[in-house]
């Protein structure tokens, strides 16, 4: 009998072991870590990196109690080039990018009405950055960014003109060799008689070095990273609707994002989205004045063109603005429409006075 009760006890507590085991297994399981991997293409020091993506990794690492890892691979450290970043998401080579959809011209035409001439009123990032976001939610997620799931889209502040020789003018600009970042800017420096010649972010301190280019169009922000004022001794900046600006796009691949248990998608999307993307553009453009005084620090010229100087660049490129609304028309996309409700979102994210 005592034989009997001892084999029966140790098989039922066996049995509550292996339960137990497997009851520890699953919760294991539950809590696993996931890694994602999100590649971009600047420096690990420059503002985008540091105050923005670094930002909102750590807080989805911190909110997901550390069952979230996003590895930070600055510089294309994982291969490749800029404009290859958004293929490495679609494929799932990687989980995270940050790029320009500009990189890759023609693939998100609907981007394009942001990057059109003095379409940022009051030169203000944020209310800008929200308007793209909207107007993504209802014209983009399922057209242009239907391979991908999108975290955060976004702009920088007002473009300025990084130069060797002063730009006051539009005829400052004729035979200047420029770089330029997207397609709608390549076409607008052209007009205005530029050469533009398209190189990612990276390439350009090299390229002014050399003499490759005697100019390049990127926001304050970034000459720090770069260190453009060390290169060029000339500035020009737009007053009130930024000459251009570029657009962003934070992205993660679509399968990796649906494989993530539901509360993991929560603390991405509650950590994305309309608020975050306000935010990206506000940072950029809080870091323009640190840049900008780096310039000033060195001596250079620093040209701020008065509002009656702004009539005949105005008058330049409002052909590039009728011309690529009808070039979505032969695509197939109401561009007018585009414009219309993008002017009017922008309207109406400015802030209150």
């Amino acid at each position: 009998m005592t034989t009997r009760f001892t084999r029966t006890r140790r098989a039922f507590l066996h049995l509550g072991g292996a339960a137990l085991a497997a009851s520890l297994a699953t919760s294991a399981a539950t809590a696993q870590e996931v890694t994602l991997r999100l590649h971009q293409f600047l420096p690990a020091q420059a503002v985008v990196p540091t105050h923005v993506l670094d930002v909102w990794a750590d807080r989805i690492e911190e909110a997901s109690d550390g069952r979230i890892e996003i590895q930070r691979f600055p510089a294309m450290q994982l291969g490749g080039a800029p404009p290859q970043l958004i293929d490495q998401v679609v494929d799932g080579t990687v989980d995270i990018v940050w790029t320009l959809p500009g990189y890759t011209p023609n693939r998100f035409p609907r981007t394009e009405v942001f990057e059109l001439p003095f379409m940022m009123a009051n030169g203000n990032a944020e209310a800008m950055s929200r308007a793209y976001w909207q107007l993504g939610q209802e014209t983009m997620f399922d057209t242009d960014f239907a391979a991908v799931h999108v975290l955060g889209l976004w702009v920088h502040g007002p473009g300025v003109i990084h130069s060797s020789d002063p730009v006051e003018s539009v005829g400052d600009l004729a035979g200047v060799s420029l770089r330029a970042p997207t397609r709608m800017t390549n076409q607008l420096f052209e007009r205005l008689g530029a050469t533009p010649i398209g190189m990612p972010v990276p390439a350009v301190p090299e390229a002014l070095s050399q003499g490759v280019i005697d100019a390049t169009v990127i926001p304050w922000e970034v000459t720090a990273a770069l260190r453009v004022s060390e290169l060029v001794d000339n500035h020009t900046e737009f007053p009130g609707d930024a000459l251009y600006v570029a657009t962003f796009v934070l992205a993660m691949n679509q399968d990796r994002y649906d494989s993530l248990p539901a509360d993991l998608q929560a603390i991405l999307d509650e950590n994305s989205g309309l608020e975050f993307s306000a935010f990206a553009g506000r940072v950029m453009q809080d870091y323009d004045a640190p840049a900008r005084e780096l310039a000033e620090d060195r001596g250079n010229t620093i040209i701020t063109l008065a509002e009656d100087q702004m009539g005949e660049w105005r008058a330049a490129a409002d052909p590039i603005i009728s011309g690529w609304v009808t070039e979505m028309g032969a695509a197939g996309i109401d561009g007018a429409a585009l414009l219309e409700r993008a002017r009017a979102l922008i309207a109406e994210n400015q802030p209150a006075n």
